[in-house]
């Protein structure tokens, strides 16, 4: 099979998967006659060939798929016009520990919050497939210990937990300030409505780094921005 077979072959099918797929997955379509590295020229070279349309191949944690690019959201949003789901502060902030002092227990989150965990919250971020169960920790009690999924990294758009905004200076990501620029914070409509009773002393940029998280979600365009028999779609949120 040559270069330009082979090419269409990967676009066809990861156009038409409905979730990110791994090189692993990728190499069956050719019976394993083209190895990795043939296969990420081959992607690469997708890449350059999509880089002036308004749909993008990248990589994120799980493999590699097509999505709308996030200057086409405004439009795309105009098909189906949705608000994104609001979260409080104590969300916000929980999401934050995880994501960056994970794997963590309840218990952890809860000493640097100052405050109890109300279970509803943990199950929120499980139930949006972004935090789970990876362990225990052998002390009193093996207190579960939790974690972010690949499902998380996907819906932000990351490959790996390396690429989060950095701590003391998101500036130097300058693809992920693009996704957060038309971040509004995310907790103010659910403030009056919190029950745990976030503490105060917890640091603001906890809060603004999980609404960052949440807003990236939303910002960052899904896997199924393109569908197979009609081009681009309209946007999901989960």
């Amino acid at each position: 099979m040559n270069t330009v077979d082979a090419k269409r072959v990967l676009e066809t099918a990861l156009i038409c998967a409905p979730q990110p797929v791994p090189l692993r997955e990728l190499r069956v379509l050719f019976n394993d006659a083209l190895g990795s590295d043939t296969l990420k020229m081959l992607l690469q070279d997708l890449q350059r060939d999509w880089s002036q349309r308004g749909v993008e191949l990248v990589q994120v944690a799980s493999g590699w798929r097509f999505q709308s690019r996030p200057e086409m959201r405004e439009y795309l949003d105009r098909l189906h016009p949705e608000k994104p789901p609001r979260y409080s502060r104590a969300t916000l902030e929980t999401l934050a520990i995880i994501a960056y002092r994970q794997p963590v227990t309840r218990g952890d989150i809860e000493d640097i919050r100052g405050v109890t965990v109300n279970s509803l919250i943990i199950k929120q971020l499980e139930d949006r497939g972004w935090v789970e169960v990876i362990g225990h920790r052998e002390t009193v009690g093996r207190p579960a210990l939790f974690a972010t999924t690949r499902q998380f990294l996907d819906d932000l758009g990351l490959s790996s937990l390396d690429q989060l905004p950095v701590l003391d200076n998101p500036a130097s990501n300058p693809q992920l300030l693009e996704a957060l620029a038309s971040a509004q914070g995310a907790s103010d409509s659910e403030s009056a409505t919190q029950t745990d009773g976030a503490s105060e002393e917890l640091p603001a940029r906890a809060v603004a780094l999980g609404a960052d998280l949440f807003e990236m979600a939303g910002e960052r365009p899904r896997n199924d921005d393109v569908d197979a028999g009609n081009g681009v779609a309209g946007n999901s949120h989960e």
